[in-house]
């Protein structure tokens, strides 16, 4: 089986920033990910990325994804990763199509949406309950909806929503909102957003197609007349798969400055590791640093 320099897993802003470094060094390397564009496609407007005014998310994801096929970067998408597994100097890793070996390994595999839990959502899913504003907006024109949560992830969907949908709700579980304070003051001076706080949401109701909701709210439960659901009420790590990675209690990689895990030959970048700040930036840096350090591991173990 051949041996890769480098596996990248994931391709988000910072599995794709790595690629072009890892290319720029002429690394023999495989990116391995589920999608292209990772949490950066999920967003709406984005104002605060170095060079862009004002840059969408998925135009941001398309202008980073040209950037990486520029290099001919070998690339297997709609693939996940199972297991990874340190034997002797070579790393293994398990997908669900194939297995793959290498030297060294980048795990910038990102989050996942986490999961309300409640009666209805499974039944639900894609069938007007959604976890993302700037896929499936556009498929609530004209109706009412809720945005489950208070942080910078549902401020992001409301902003998005209240230019497609008649009424958003917000139901947030704390007494105020959080978040980039320059959306939570768009949101609240929103002529078409209700915002419920110290509310959750205990049921997902409807037939075919999501009705409504029951939110509680002061211990008193009522009905909540909507079409769609958006659950943004935070993210988890994904990183099952590495389970000899030394893990924070988040479940976050725990990693050094120069991206190293306790791990010789794995590294990990962007919003799957402990960097206490989740942007766009700072995982598309951390995924640079993260190739310059694995170029200095090779050269030291050839």
């Amino acid at each position: 089986m051949h041996i890769y320099d480098l596996i990248i897993i994931g391709a988000g802003p910072a599995g794709i920033t790595a690629s072009v470094y890892a290319a720029r060094k002429q690394l023999d390397f495989l990116v391995i990910s589920r999608d292209i564009g990772g949490q950066a496609a999920w967003s709406g407007d984005i104002e605060n990325y170095t060079g862009y005014q004002f840059i969408t998310g998925p135009e941001l994801s398309q202008k980073f994804q040209e950037h990486m096929l520029k290099y001919d970067t070998a690339i297997k998408e709609n693939e996940e990763v199972l297991e990874l597994v340190k034997s002797g100097q070579v790393i293994r890793l398990k997908t669900n199509k194939a297995d793959y070996q290498a030297r060294s390994v980048i795990i910038a595999s990102g989050k996942k949406s986490k999961e309300l839990g409640v009666v209805g959502e499974k039944e639900f899913k894609n069938r007007g309950l959604t976890y993302c504003a700037t896929c499936d907006g556009p498929l609530f024109a004209g109706k009412d909806v809720a945005v489950i949560g208070g942080g910078n992830s549902a401020l992001d969907a409301i902003l998005q929503l209240i230019k497609i949908a008649r009424h958003v709700y917000m139901i947030n579980n704390t007494s105020g909102l959080f978040g980039d304070a320059i959306m939570r003051r768009k949101v609240e001076q929103a002529a078409n957003v209700t915002i419920l706080n110290n509310s959750s949401v205990t049921a997902v109701l409807g037939d075919k197609f999501v009705k409504g909701m029951k939110i509680k709210s002061a211990n008193q439960e009522k009905e909540l007349a909507v079409q769609g659901v958006f659950v943004e009420i935070g993210l988890i790590p994904n990183s099952a798969f590495a389970r000899d990675v030394e893990k924070n209690s988040k479940n976050e990689i725990i990693i050094n400055l120069r991206n190293q895990t306790n791990v010789a030959g794995i590294f990990a970048a962007g919003d799957v590791t402990d960097v206490p700040e989740k942007q766009i930036i700072i995982a598309a840096g951390e995924g640079a640093k993260a190739v310059l350090s694995v170029f200095h591991y090779l050269s030291e173990n050839n």
